[in-house]
């Protein structure tokens, strides 16, 4: 490591910086980090439409549907019932619609976000450290139920990172099969269904490398799932041979020992319009999308109970 990053509160957005890299966050708009910039290339997925504020209803593919987010309590909208009756968890979870506040700025940034459709509160805290060959970006995150009764939850990360064709996700290379979340058109098959990795046997008998992004003209969207995980499949490494730079993601698989992936070249939204290019590397609590699909994975905190666990992100120039 070779030197701390500085952070600046501006009016609405929150910069930080460390060697070639810089961050943007949002608190107004869902604690979003907006932008992440390795020596002037943004990595993430741009707005498909104009920033601007949520409601409480808005479906995601209705919003800009860019950049990263938080999930919480649900990635999928749904109905859980608690003690305190049905709870209406919508589209992408609550936290991505609500302002956050700044809790602290130094020694690191940490952004709080509240629930509305239960009672939790996440807290993220932001250390971007420069390092000799770019950067790495580490996120701690602490959960906590603040109501009265026991609040179910599932968390995954939302970060959308933008791609090329010909680019080139990495997985340990014990994992040899996913869990399909769901596939556009059905290319991939069913959700539930086993999905071999990295080749993998399409709807039509043909095979499909799913290690490597293809052109938006192809129009795939598919969601898979990876775990439980070992301890040393607790990674993901997104190569962007076409910038020279690559994207590794790390986390703590005894804390979230599922890891979700996005990719969607061109095939979503399904409505007119801008469509996501991207690949979204997220590690989970769940390997599911609806917090209302039960099972081994599911949690619930107990008034005042809190939980916690890590991210790290290295930013790589070749």
């Amino acid at each position: 490591m070779t030197g701390q990053g500085v952070v600046a509160l501006e009016k609405e957005n929150v910069l930080i910086r460390a060697g070639d890299c810089v961050i943007t966050l949002l608190p107004h708009l869902g604690g979003k980090i907006a932008s992440i910039r390795l020596a002037g290339r943004e990595l993430l997925q741009a707005p498909l439409a104009p920033l601007a504020p949520r409601t409480r209803s808005l479906p995601f593919d209705a919003s800009d549907a860019s950049g990263w987010d938080e999930c919480l309590p649900s990635v999928a909208a749904c109905t859980v019932l608690t003690s305190e009756g049905p709870a209406q968890v919508p589209d992408h979870g609550d936290l991505w619609r609500v302002e956050w506040s700044v809790v602290r700025s130094e020694p690191a940034l940490t952004l709080r976000g509240v629930c509305f459709s239960l009672p939790l509160a996440l807290e993220r805290t932001l250390a971007l450290t420069e390092t000799a060959n770019g950067a790495q970006l580490r996120l701690d995150y602490t959960i906590t139920n603040t109501g009265s009764h026991p609040a179910p939850w599932s968390w995954a990360a939302h970060s959308l990172f933008a791609i090329d064709p010909g680019d080139e996700i990495e997985l340990p290379p014990s994992i040899h099969a996913l869990r399909l979340e769901g596939s556009g058109g059905n290319r991939l098959g069913q959700a539930g269904d086993a999905i071999a990795w990295p080749v993998a046997t399409l709807s039509n008998g043909s095979e499909t490398d799913l290690r490597i992004a293809q052109p938006p003209a192809s129009a795939i969207g598919d969601k898979l799932f990876a775990g439980p995980l070992a301890k040393d499949e607790n990674w993901c490494v997104l190569h962007r041979h076409a910038a020279g730079l690559r994207i590794r993601v790390r986390f703590d698989s005894a804390r979230t020992p599922y890891l979700g992936l996005w990719i969607c070249y061109g095939g979503w939204p399904d409505r007119p319009g801008p469509k996501q290019n991207c690949v979204a590397i997220e590690p989970a609590t769940a390997p599911v999308d609806s917090l209302a699909q039960s099972g081994s994975w599911s949690r619930t905190l107990s008034p005042s109970q809190s939980y916690s666990w890590p991210m790290f992100v290295d930013f790589e120039m070749n």
